[in-house]
């Protein structure tokens, strides 16, 4: 059993190592013009290859399995487009009614599941590769992230901090969430995602210095909001 064992282990290693060598490793346009079209081709990209399930996360469609043949891509649910670049997509049926507008300054408790994504041309064909966790509150804590500086930070306080508001906001995101109404919903909630937000990398933070929200760079990279609006409330 312990050779068997040892054996599988030996087996996982290499194929994981194979994946880690044949992806492509990103290369940096010098033109970032490129990088946005590379984004753009990206996400219609992964609007073709993924669906919602049946709690509204986003699931990748199997190469081998023929189960999630029938389910609905996210390209044929509607998918709108910001003249920023931005995708969003309203889940039909998962919206609160009559819902609360979400004011460009408010409160937001918002549980997400949320990956940044860097676009990659490979052998003419463009991709979004190195998917890296930006927020997950339905991994993580469980209980919605409560007024990010990603949605909004005052004038003040990012003046106090010699930054500009550019600095600690994601534009893209802020933009589309205008779209959305909130719920009315506690904490506790058991979650059921009411939407996509799909922002290219120059609404991000493109190749500008930014708030430190992860561990790794987000120069370059498209982020993918998988979400809920729980609550939203006027900021005092």
């Amino acid at each position: 059993m312990k050779k068997l064992f040892l054996y599988s282990c030996l087996v996982l290693a290499a194929v994981s190592c194979r994946k880690e060598d044949d992806e492509e490793p990103y290369k940096e346009p010098e033109n970032i013009e490129t990088q946005n079209a590379y984004d753009d081709q990206a996400i219609q990209k992964y609007l073709e290859g993924h669906y919602l399930d049946d709690r509204g996360l986003i699931v990748p469609f199997s190469a081998t399995d023929p189960a999630d043949d029938n389910n609905t891509k996210l390209s044929e649910m509607n998918p709108q487009k910001l003249s920023s670049g931005v995708v969003y997509i309203v889940r039909p049926n998962a919206q609160p009614d009559p819902g609360t507008a979400i004011g460009s300054t408010d409160i937001i408790r918002i549980m997400s599941k949320t990956y940044s994504h860097l676009a990659v041309e490979s052998n003419g064909s463009v991709s979004f590769t190195s998917p890296i966790a930006f927020r997950s509150s339905v991994d993580g804590t469980g209980v919605p992230e409560v007024d990010p500086k990603y949605y909004f930070v005052s004038d003040s306080e990012a003046s106090n901090a010699g930054k500009t508001k550019d600095y600690y906001e994601i534009e893209g995101f802020r933009e589309a969430l205008q779209h959305f109404r909130a719920f009315n919903m506690d904490d506790v909630d058991n979650y059921n995602m009411q939407g996509i937000i799909i922002v290219p990398s120059r609404a991000v933070f493109a190749r500008d210095s930014y708030y430190p929200y992860v561990n790794y760079s987000m120069r370059n990279r498209s982020l993918v909001f998988n979400f809920q609006v729980y609550k939203t409330t006027p900021r005092p």
